[in-house]
């Protein structure tokens, strides 16, 4: 075992494994359609259910959508005076195929030393910590520091249109007196070289994160037989534009957050991260498979991923229309934009199908303190380190209500693992040592909060 000694297992650590092994084998598959999306309604009432069991008053909201289940707890706080932490988690996962997997992605396995399935990392391992967690602290009667918010929502691989938008929008009630929130994607490990030929781990906390929309193109022109010449055909204004969108690259940003987390690495490995190098990406491969994530960050992103056009093969049709998923670094909002339509064209319309804004804040204050002295309890080799997330959370709802966001899910992974090759990957998994560890530090965490 790395890390301090410890005399017994809490009751958090003895139970998360299979509370997350459990909440695995509820499918609850989001498709974003709501008549094909399930299991929510099943899994937040289990939640509640747990909840309840061990002395919890749990308020469930099914919001705005049948079946579209979230589950709040409340445990008062030492201090009613102080703003109350919320830590969030989302019940839903993106579907899976069965046929590509080793083991069933709901079967929630445990074997080789991981729990096996979809969601095991994004994010019914943290929901499984928040959960065994919540549970000790009432079984045992344990008074947090200040009030403490519990919540588990639905719709988040979907933007949370019917989940913590949602909630933002018509529930403020149940964030009353929020302040600060935890949430997915941050606090995991990544082991990186140091200048002295020794090993340190980073534990990234995510305070930021890109802004997400996905964007609708259309072209319209003259529809026709297919035997014809066409000079105005709208599948061809539509390919050329997305085309030109899809291999274009956008300007190098570097954010505070990621400033911040190239200088701490810097510091460790001695590599030196050039914003102005035209390697800066080579550069980066050298942190290994965590490159994915952290050069995405680097620049807004608008990647093409549907197309739609025609119902008959010898028809010009009269539209053709693209979806782009789109991921803008905070501030660039109104440039990206200008930048799309200069290179989509006047005979292209856009407009946003989602949008929801990026988000930054500072890598400093009392809940910063008390992730590191968590962390450095339980691994005194480790160094928390800010950085920017590439994709989305529930976290861009919140922070509309003025609440303080992080990405804190503690993990303390195998150096080898290909870690963020899991997100919404074949054979999703997580250690059970990660597990228990991030039980440990999610614990040491609230109480100090």
């Amino acid at each position: 075992m790395t890390g301090v000694q410890r005399e017994s297992r809490s009751r958090a650590e003895a139970e998360v494994v299979e509370l997350v092994s459990t909440l695995i084998r509820f499918d609850t598959s989001n498709t974003g359609v709501l008549e094909t999306t399930k299991g929510e309604r099943e899994c937040a009432q289990w939640v509640a259910d747990q909840l309840q069991q061990a002395g919890y008053t749990t308020e469930y909201v099914e919001s705005g959508a049948p079946g579209r289940g979230n589950v709040f707890a409340r445990l008062p706080g030492a201090d009613p005076g102080r703003g109350a932490l919320m830590i969030h988690g989302h019940l839903d996962v993106v579907p899976a195929e069965a046929a590509d997997w080793s083991v069933h992605p709901f079967s929630g396995a445990i074997r080789d030393g991981y729990v096996w399935g979809r969601g095991a990392i994004d994010m019914k391992d943290m929901v499984g910590m928040m959960l065994a967690v919540a549970r000790q602290f009432k079984i045992e009667g344990t008074v947090p520091p200040r009030d403490l918010v519990f919540a588990f929502l639905a719709d988040e691989e979907n933007g949370g249109k019917w989940g913590s938008q949602w909630l933002a929008d018509n529930r403020p009630d149940l964030f009353e007196g929020v302040t600060e929130a935890v949430g997915e994607v941050g606090g995991f490990s990544l082991t990186v070289p140091r200048r002295d030929g020794t090993e340190r781990r980073l534990y990234l906390v995510e305070t930021a994160e890109k802004g997400l929309g996905w964007m609708r193109l259309r072209a319209k022109a003259r529809a026709g037989h297919g035997s014809f010449l066409h000079d105005d055909n709208a599948v061809t204004i539509l390919a050329e534009a997305v085309a030109r969108l899809g291999k274009h690259t956008f300007p190098l940003v570097l954010s505070d957050s990621v400033a911040e987390f190239l200088a701490a690495v810097s510091e460790e490995t001695g590599i030196d991260f050039d914003p102005d190098s035209p390697d800066l990406e080579g550069q980066l491969a050298k942190l290994g498979t965590i490159s994915r994530i952290i050069g995405a960050t680097l620049r807004d992103t608008a990647n093409p991923t549907m197309l739609r056009a025609g119902y008959k093969a010898n028809v010009i049709p009269q539209t053709a229309e693209a979806t782009v998923d789109c991921r803008v670094v905070p501030g660039r909002q109104a440039a990206f934009e200008r930048e799309v339509d200069e290179l989509i064209g006047p005979d292209v319309e856009r407009e946003w199908i989602t949008k929801l804004d990026s988000y930054e804040t500072t890598f400093d204050g009392h809940l910063v303190d008390a992730m590191n002295d968590a962390i450095l309890a339980h691994d005194p080799n480790g160094r928390t380190v800010p950085y920017m997330l590439s994709g989305g959370t529930d976290a861009k709802a919140f922070a509309r209500l003025g609440i303080r966001c992080f990405g804190f899910a503690p993990l303390q992974l195998p150096p080898e693992l290909d870690f963020s090759a899991l997100f919404h990957g074949v054979d999703e998994r997580v250690p059970v040592s990660a597990l228990e560890f991030g039980a440990r530090v999610m614990e040491h965490f609230l109480l100090h909060s």
